[in-house]
């Protein structure tokens, strides 16, 4: 499936100091004032969706394919980078990436809010924003996450879909940064398959996991519209190929995975 949605018309930089203001101002007001009842729900919610992926977690045995220029399997000792996966693993890919200082965007609504809640629980830090809502301020935080020396991360589908459809934001963030992007995606041999959207995994205990995790894309900073749609495309065929050789793992008997 190939990128359906356009490169957003804005940059990075190009923001005024009134507008940075204004980003700033955004960021804490626009996370809405919950009712008592939906405090409680997150407050419920962020708790037992930590719990559980701590416990499930604990009894998963990961294993990992690195592609050629793969930073690291550490995924956050080494220098930081961008990096993207589909929605569908985050379940697998938070415990497997817990407390290593990567930071992640998350939306700003009631899911958003618990969803970040968990996350920083399990060592993460949460940008607030989505591709839809508060966009060119949550790129701003997470530009400011990678010269802090903290890896970042895109849910790159999230947080509505559609399924498997790369959102542009790493390209621009890669052209404005001179960080590579890296691609990776986490496989589970024996899960739940929600009804939902992004078909969300839910890994059965004991399983094994597979992450497999592509080698750095660079985008320059004079690249032009058509190259950044190139690169917009090069990373969606690499989430795919990512995707497709961690599952590979559970399909067969293949040496340079297994």
């Amino acid at each position: 499936m190939c990128p359906d949605s356009p490169l957003v018309p804005y940059t990075i930089t190009d923001v005024s100091d009134a507008a940075q203001a204004e980003i700033k101002s955004e960021s804490t007001e626009s996370i809405r004032s919950f009712s008592f009842s939906e405090r409680v729900k997150i407050w419920l919610i962020s708790w037992a969706g930590f719990l559980f992926i701590r416990i499930i977690g604990a009894t998963l045995r990961y294993k990992a394919f690195l592609e050629p220029g793969c930073v690291t399997d550490s995924y956050g000792a080494g220098p930081p980078a961008i990096w993207c996966f589909w929605h569908r693993a985050v379940i697998p890919a938070t415990y497997r990436f817990r407390n290593k200082g990567l930071a992640v965007m998350t939306s700003r609504s009631f899911d958003g809010e618990y969803i970040a809640r968990i996350i920083q629980k399990l060592g993460f830090g949460a940008v607030r924003g989505s591709s839809s809502r508060g966009a060119v301020g949550a790129l701003i935080g997470m530009r400011q996450q990678l010269e802090q020396g903290h890896g970042v991360v895109f849910t790159i589908d999230g947080p509505r879909g559609p399924r498997y459809v790369a959102k542009p934001g790493p390209i621009l963030l890669g052209k404005k940064t001179g960080i590579p992007i890296s691609c990776f995606y986490v496989a589970v041999e024996r899960a739940w398959i929600l009804n939902s959207w992004d078909q969300m995994i839910i890994p059965k205990p004991f399983s094994r996991a597979m992450v497999y995790a592509s080698g750095p894309m660079y985008v320059p900073a004079d690249a032009t519209d058509e190259q950044m749609s190139a690169l917009h495309l090069q990373m969606q065929e690499t989430l795919e190929r990512c995707r497709l050789g961690a599952e590979r793992a559970f399909r067969s008997d293949d040496p340079a995975i297994g």
